[in-house]
């Protein structure tokens, strides 16, 4: 009888220790330890960026609730749509029953990321600020998902392309850049945002780099006093786009046909896509580069 008792006391501690062995953690974005007892499997994506990640991860099938603009893969747009990065409806969330939810600082409201802490939810904040980043996000939501097969791969092909674009590209002569987010008023992006980054891997000089706010508003003057030599232009939230410049004949993008449109899904978005968005990027860096020569 005490043999039987000894027995099942060791597996019990076997299973307890078995237990805390599966316990997951990673570090988020903001340096703060996450920890599931188990691999999630109802994740709510508070951005567009992070339901790309959770895809390309391999979870898209334990996405249980998205946010507004949350339109690729194709297979987002049937997700249950919670609200916007700024105003989610708290109730649903709750309903829900999710495991983990990840959420990003810079679109959403204090407020509301205090509201989403009082449900006890476990949340990983997501923000690359550079596109190195952009991997390991792949990377680590593929361990709190556990799907580190599919996660590791996606995230080396995504190292290897970003290395690749380095080499070929960072140390070509710099190219001065304005970045048109919007023109209606006009929208840039600064050194904090990781289209910057994007900008030094090709070569890239961001004109307004400098400024502390992460998507400051400029004026034209302004714009033609840096006299950038391309401006790019996102087509996903314009008006008039690059036409605006087309009246400055002394501008150097102008003058030397630099004026290129460029799809904001791949460069605003800091999800798996935007090293694809920096391929391009590169090519009409290069483009303007042979520009110099005619």
């Amino acid at each position: 009888m005490k043999k039987r008792l000894f027995v099942l006391a060791g597996l019990a501690f076997a299973s307890l220790a078995s237990t805390a062995i599966a316990a997951i953690t990673v570090y988020d974005d903001d340096g703060k330890p996450v920890t599931l007892q188990k691999p999630a499997q109802r994740v709510i994506a508070m951005a567009p960026h992070v339901t790309e990640l959770l895809f390309a991860a391999g979870g898209g099938d334990k996405i249980v609730g998205t946010v507004t603009y949350s339109d690729y893969p194709e297979e987002a747009k049937k997700l249950p749509n919670i609200g916007d990065n700024r105003q989610v409806d708290m109730e649903r969330v709750a309903a829900l029953k999710p495991d983990l939810i990840v959420i990003w600082l810079h679109g959403s409201s204090e407020r509301q990321i205090d509201m989403l802490r009082q449900l006890g939810i476990p949340l990983f904040h997501s923000e690359p600020k550079k596109l190195a980043d952009i991997p390991d996000n792949v990377q680590r939501m593929g361990q709190l998902l556990g799907t580190e097969a599919v996660a590791n791969k996606v995230a080396a092909e995504l190292r290897d392309k970003l290395a690749s674009l380095t080499a070929q590209y960072s140390k070509r002569p710099p190219v001065r850049i304005f970045y048109q987010v919007w023109d209606k008023p006009l929208y840039t992006l600064s050194g904090h945002h990781i289209v910057s980054d994007a900008m030094r891997v090709c070569g890239g000089q961001n004109v307004f780099g400098a400024m502390k706010i992460t998507a400051p508003v400029v004026d034209v003057e302004g714009v033609l006093r840096e006299d950038p030599e391309v401006v790019f232009a996102t087509a996903e939230k314009n008006y008039g786009g690059v036409s605006l410049w087309r009246p400055y004949k002394t501008m150097l993008a102008v003058k030397n046909d630099n004026l290129f449109t460029v799809d904001g899904h791949l460069l605003n978005r800091s999800g798996p896509r935007m090293i694809q968005g920096t391929a391009m990027m590169c090519e009409k860096l290069e483009l303007a580069r042979q520009h110099r020569k005619n």
